[in-house]
């Protein structure tokens, strides 16, 4: 028969214990022995993946009493199922699960700049597929009167555009002026790039630099921050750290949806 112990431990020496919180994705905590904070990104057996404000990764045990919520020591422990799908797109419309693309409409966005593409894709994607809308990359603005042209838009093939810099005066203004019409809209963003349009809090830096006239702003701002002058690898870091319409400047956010409008209306 086997023989009782008891625990003779005094109260006070015993530890106390802490809640168990569930690895849910973005859930913020620091890990107690390195100081390392950052948003949860993937959780597996026995380990749990943190992201940092600068994008650095960092891989932890799931040690009981192993990490710091909100200032308290708990003990995160794996979600038993996965998460249920989202109910928003990462514009902010509601989510249809299931939901088949539509086929393509006449209708077509063309957005100058590849990484403003890149952008429109990620945030607007699935909505766009949805209402059976395409877009396409627009190299420049200087080609936009012959791409009109041979477009030839009607009521039943909506044309939009976004264009970048667009402000007053400029030469991508009298352009753009030039094409606008009934079933033609050209709408633009005030950023030098789109770069910009991403908040900087969402970026993981303090604001975006001031470049000096002259200088190719990508360049500069990579500079500024201390990147590595690799703009291409800049930019993906930058696309890697938004994840939905919250992200972004709403300048940016009102010319795409006033596009879709647009293009999409019956």
């Amino acid at each position: 028969m086997r023989s009782y112990s008891p625990d003779l431990t005094p109260p006070w020496k015993k530890s106390a214990p802490v809640p168990e919180v569930t690895a849910d994705p973005d859930l913020v905590v620091e890990e107690v022995t390195t100081g390392f904070c950052g948003a949860v990104i993937r959780c597996e057996a026995g380990t749990v993946t943190l992201e940092d404000r600068f994008g650095k990764h960092r891989v932890f045990p799931l040690d009981p009493r192993g990490f710091l919520l909100e200032g308290r020591v708990v003990t995160l422990v794996r979600p038993s199922a996965a998460p249920a799908a989202p109910t928003r797109t990462a514009s902010g419309s509601v989510a249809v699960p299931g939901a088949r693309a539509r086929v393509a409409r006449a209708g077509r966005i063309y957005v100058e700049g590849r990484h403003d593409a890149e952008l429109v894709e990620k945030v607007w994607g699935d909505d766009l597929r949805i209402e059976g809308v395409v877009v396409e990359y627009l190299e420049g603005i200087d080609d936009l009167p012959a791409i009109v042209a041979d477009f030839a838009p009607a009521p039943d093939a909506r044309l939009g555009i976004l264009v970048d810099h667009l402000v007053p005066g400029s030469k991508e203004s009298r352009i753009a002026a030039s094409v606008t019409g009934e079933d033609v809209l050209v709408v633009g963003h005030p950023y030098i790039d789109v770069w910009e349009a991403v908040k900087p809090s969402s970026a993981g830096i303090p604001g975006w630099p001031s470049v000096p006239r002259g200088q190719d702003w990508k360049t500069g701002v990579c500079a500024a921050l201390g990147w590595p002058p690799n703009t291409g690898a800049a930019w993906q870091h930058i696309l890697s750290r938004v994840r939905s319409y919250k992200d972004l400047e709403p300048e940016l956010l009102g010319a795409v949806e006033h596009l879709i409008d647009h293009v999409t209306e019956a």
